[in-house]
């Protein structure tokens, strides 16, 4: 399986669809916009505990990367 599809997951049924952190209802939109005013990843970590930590720097490594395209 494909390491990208373990990180985030997308159901319909939950939160209208929108792209979540796999195994949370945490929306992967959510660490962008803390990170986009000003707070830390460490900070995003304590505000959803559900997020792992490498889930949290994969999906920003995955996001640059396709930024960088």
């Amino acid at each position: 399986m494909n390491a990208e599809i373990d990180l985030v997951s997308v159901d319909p049924l939950l939160l209208k669809g929108l792209m979540v952190f796999k195994g949370t209802r945490v929306p992967v939109e959510s660490l962008f916009d803390h990170l986009e005013k000003g707070y830390t990843l460490e900070d995003f970590l304590k505000d959803f505990p559900s997020v792992g930590l490498h889930q949290a720097q994969e999906v920003m490594r995955i996001g640059k990367e396709i930024l960088n395209k």
